[in-house]
Parts: C-alpha cells; structure tokens; sequence
C-alpha cells in the first residue's frame, strides 16, 4: 500500500492515481463490524429515499411544495451517499484500494456538488415551512410551481458552478508523491496535504467558499426557524403548537448536524492532526445525515405514511384481482 504511481510530463512527475486508506488502520474485527454497519446504512438509505420519491410522486395529495422538495432532497441523498459509500466498502475488500487521478476528480466534483446543493435546498425548505406556518394563506401562491422550479434549480445549478471552481483549483496543484489519502473519499483537506507546492491560497479560497455556502444559508434557516417559533408561541392551543414544534425541531437537528459539521471541516479547512477524528467527523455529514433525513422529514410523516398504505393497498388489489 506505500507504492506511487506516477506519469511524467517533461521534467516533472505526477500521480496517477491515489490510494484510499479509509479505515483500514482499524483491527480486523472492527473492519468486519463497520463493512457491515455501512453496508446496511446504504441499503437503509437508499430505500428509504426512494420510499419517499415514490410515495410523493404517486400519491397526488402529496403534489404539494414541501413535497416536491423532499423529492429533490431524497435524490439528492441517494447520489451523495452513492458518491462515497460504496468506495469506502471497497476499501474493506480490495486489497489495492485505490482510485484513479480522474475518478478522485470526478468523486471529488460529485461530492461538493451535491453538499453545496444540499446546503440550497434546505435553506430553501426551511423558508418554505416559514412560508406555510407564518402565511398560510398567501403560502400556495407565493410557493407556486414557477418559484419551487426556480428555486430548486437554482440550488442544482449553484452546487454544479461552486464544486466546478473549487474542483478545477484543487486538481490544477501537482501532485508528485505520497499519494496516500488518509480519508475514505477525495475530500479537500486530505488533498491538500499531498500538494507538493504551497497551498495557502488554496485553503483561503476554500474557507471563504465553505463560509459562503454553510453558515449563510444556515443564517437563512435560523431565521426562518426563528419567526415559525414566534408563530408557534401564538398558537392558541397546546396541541397545535406541540404538533408543529416537534415537526419543526426534528427538521432542525438534522440541519445543525449537517451545517454544523460541513462548516467545522471547510471553513477549517486545514485538516488536523488526528486523521482518524476528521474521518469519524466526515461520516456525520456524509452518512449519517443521508440516513437520518428519511426518518426525520417523512417516513414518521402521517401523509407519507397514508400514501405508503395506499399504495400497498392498490399493489395489494392488483394482484387480487389478477389472481
């Protein structure tokens, strides 16, 4: 796992590819138990998401604007958690473990494109929620499909345009050896460590994106989050404000655990000297929030779950009537 492989270009060298420690510094027994905890995170993951894509798109009392959102959120999910897991499996099993220039660029560009965009669009559902509590009346109108469109797209297309620049600068540096990543993805700070020039300019341009892209929509969703508590206070009955309290705060830790890590790695971009606790931080925003935010947006959702029955019961009347 110490060999470099390089192509040169004139009187320079450059790796060709990188090796992917992940967690293999661990002892067997703890590599076995943490294949199989993220293997069954992923599959977890993915169907969830993909429960709540096809419950919202086949119930039509879900064609609602929070909906459509939790349907960009829950794709969204599926790719960024397929963007880094299932390498880190292969780093239990392969013994080479390692990932090519390009396909480090690309995972690299995947990953930030769509943790920028993610970044958006909870900003952009926590605004609609403030909508829906604070102007129920107003709340269809101003949340028309024209605005859900624009504002999902501009989240895509901003994640696409950011990851595009930062992606460019970090794979623009040379890189000529050791070629060992100590993280379970090509993730920014591990990167620049293996830089063979200086990178100051690098981790400044890094910090002030991260402060961009993490704490101002955070600034965002605290202030929505902010003015549904004040609407929440008014609200006449106990019930009702324990019903809308609780959706709320469930929305809420999953943003801080996503905003809040993401901001502490890229806004500190220069990685410390425990690897092994950036790499344990990392898997709160990169694993742990993918898995989370099923449970915590929809699956324990009374509509979605109304949906989910209905569609079983409809699958469960097909097959009675064609037997």
């Amino acid at each position: 796992m110490t060999s470099t492989h390089f192509k040169t270009f004139g009187n320079q060298s450059r790796i060709d590819e990188f090796i992917i420690l992940g967690f293999t510094n661990f002892s067997v027994k703890l590599q076995l138990f943490l294949f199989i905890l993220f293997l069954f995170i992923y599959i977890f993951t993915i169907l969830g998401n993909l429960i709540i894509i096809t419950v919202a798109t086949l119930d039509s009392i879900l064609h609602t604007p929070m909906y459509y959102f939790l349907r960009n959120l829950s794709f969204l999910e599926i790719c960024y958690i397929t963007v880094t897991l299932p390498k880190l499996l292969n780093t239990f099993v392969d013994k080479r473990k390692t990932i090519t220039f390009q396909g480090c660029c690309t995972q690299m560009y995947c990953f930030f494109t769509l943790g920028v965009t993610e970044c958006f669009l909870l900003a952009v559902m926590a605004y609609d929620r403030y909508v829906a509590i604070c102007n129920p009346l107003r709340y269809f109108s101003v949340m028309n499909k024209t605005t859900c469109l624009r504002l999902a797209s501009l989240s895509w297309v901003s994640g696409n345009l950011i990851s595009l620049g930062q992606t460019a600068s970090i794979f623009s540096l040379p890189y000529c050896g050791p070629n060992i990543i100590n993280h379970f993805f090509c993730d920014i700070p591990p990167l620049l460590k293996l830089a063979c020039t200086d990178v100051s300019v690098n981790e400044i341009s890094v910090s002030v994106t991260g402060f961009l892209v993490l704490p101002l929509p955070f600034a965002l969703v605290l202030y929505s989050y902010g003015r549904i508590i004040g609407a929440i206070l008014r609200i006449s009955t106990s019930t009702g404000r324990k019903k809308v309290f609780s959706t709320c705060a469930s929305h809420f830790v999953s943003v801080t655990l996503f905003f809040g890590t993401g901001a502490f790695t890229y806004v500190r971009v220069k990685a410390s000297d425990n690897s092994d606790n950036d790499k344990l931080l990392s898997l709160l925003y990169s694993v742990v929030t993918p898995l989370l935010n099923p449970l915590i947006y929809s699956l324990r959702n009374q509509e979605v779950k109304g949906g989910l029955r209905k569609l079983l019961k409809q699958n469960d009347g097909v097959r009675d009537k064609s037997g």
